[in-house]
């Protein structure tokens, strides 16, 4: 397929531009774990990679394949891989880059999981973290400069909304010789495409905006092939395979992808803007309000600003508690980036790993609602909303 198509058009047919078996429009799902030969010279092909072709589902899958296809091609990427999770994706890719005596630069503003892999992990593995402030771009570069193999970033980030300038810490990173990826889940590549503002690799929580129904989790990884093949080799031999009916469940969501991100993006900047001027609000995270330090950032590298955002309360955790429990047209849960709205604090959802003292290093107030806007009628939203808050 030609990748000159629009990005509604690639969600829907990008990786499944041909019919499928039996003349079929939509792709089977292939449960074989393995695929067998009659001809021993072709398997013996198949398994050197020498034809294209497929052994073992922990390797590669008719059905897994084509989503990794649909990102590479929405993302702009040479190669693309697929895993069981979010986590294990942003997890098989560091611990594939970075051996013992290397030195990683990565944000505070990380999301709760992978900021873990960061303080806990990697130390194990004698691997040198540095975790500057997020939005101290030239403390970044400084770092950067000092050497390392991996600058890892995440914009915007989770759950404060941070904006990373990309472009800029590439550039630098490059100068360096260092490798840079970026989390891309909040804003999903019809919102911003790091591959083109200089990242090396992206990677998703595709149990997020991608699949959009909260009911699968899957994680992909997209970038340089010779980065992404390595990649593809630690997670084949660790095992962290996307099923194939998971990887099947975010095709089928990816198709409504940009109509649900031009939703989501309406609904979360008209609810950013209530909460703005509603007298019981302290403080509203949300990039595209002009209010934003780096509202002019997020203009140059997105195309949307994203359903994410989130707002501290005046009267701290109790205005939390009053606000939450009488939310009617939210889900109180975990996760992001579904159909329905999702709202919780940081405690319990994007940071429940780290201790209260751990977020606060992070700049995360107890004061804190992460809002994930749905694709429900925003007057509808806000009417909770405010029926909530007047609870206070």
């Amino acid at each position: 397929m030609t990748e000159t198509h629009r990005a509604g058009t690639d969600s829907v047919w990008a990786g499944e531009e041909h019919l499928f078996s039996e003349g079929a429009i939509c792709l089977p799902v292939f449960n074989s774990v393995t695929f067998g030969y009659d001809d021993m010279n072709e398997w013996f092909d198949v398994a050197l990679g020498k034809k294209k072709g497929y052994i073992y589902s922990r390797n590669t899958n008719p059905t897994v394949r084509p989503l990794e296809e649909k990102i590479r091609i929405m993302d702009g990427g040479e190669e693309a891989t697929s895993f069981s999770t979010g986590m294990a994706a942003i997890s098989n890719t560091l611990f594939t880059l970075l051996k013992p005596g290397e030195r990683v630069v990565a944000i505070k503003d990380t999301y709760g999981g992978s900021n873990k892999v960061f303080i806990e992990f990697l130390p194990r593995l004698d691997v040198e973290v540095c975790m500057c402030d997020t939005s101290d771009f030239d403390a970044i570069e400084t770092e950067v400069r000092k050497g390392c193999k991996v600058l890892y970033l995440e914009t915007p980030t989770n759950p404060t909304l941070k904006i990373v300038d990309i472009e800029r810490l590439a550039k630098v990173a490059h100068e360096h010789g260092a490798i840079v990826v970026v989390d891309n889940t909040f804003a999903t590549p019809i919102n911003q495409r790091p591959l083109a503002l200089g990242a090396d690799l992206v990677v998703y929580s595709a149990t997020k905006y991608l699949n959009g129904h909260s009911d699968v989790m899957g994680g992909l990884v997209v970038g340089k092939k010779a980065l992404v093949d390595q990649i593809f080799h630690y997670r084949e031999i660790t095992g962290a395979t996307l099923h194939p009916q998971s990887a099947y469940m975010i095709l089928r969501g990816m198709k409504t992808l940009e109509l649900r991100i031009q939703r989501h993006n309406e609904n979360a900047m008209r609810v950013a803007r209530y909460l703005a001027q509603h007298p019981k609000v302290e403080e509203v995270f949300y990039p595209g309000l002009e209010t934003h330090p780096n509202h002019d950032i997020a203009k140059k590298q997105m195309r949307g600003f994203g359903g994410m955002l989130s707002f501290s309360l005046k009267g701290g955790w109790e205005s939390v508690v009053t606000v939450l429990e009488n939310l009617k047209l939210a889900h109180k849960a975990a996760s992001l980036g579904s159909v329905g709205t999702l709202v919780g604090p940081p405690r319990t959802t994007s940071h429940v790993e780290l201790t209260e003292q751990e977020r606060a290093n992070a700049g995360i107030p107890e004061s804190l609602i992460r809002y994930s806007a749905g694709i429900e009628n925003g007057d509808d939203l806000i009417a909770d909303l405010e029926q909530a808050l007047a609870r206070i």
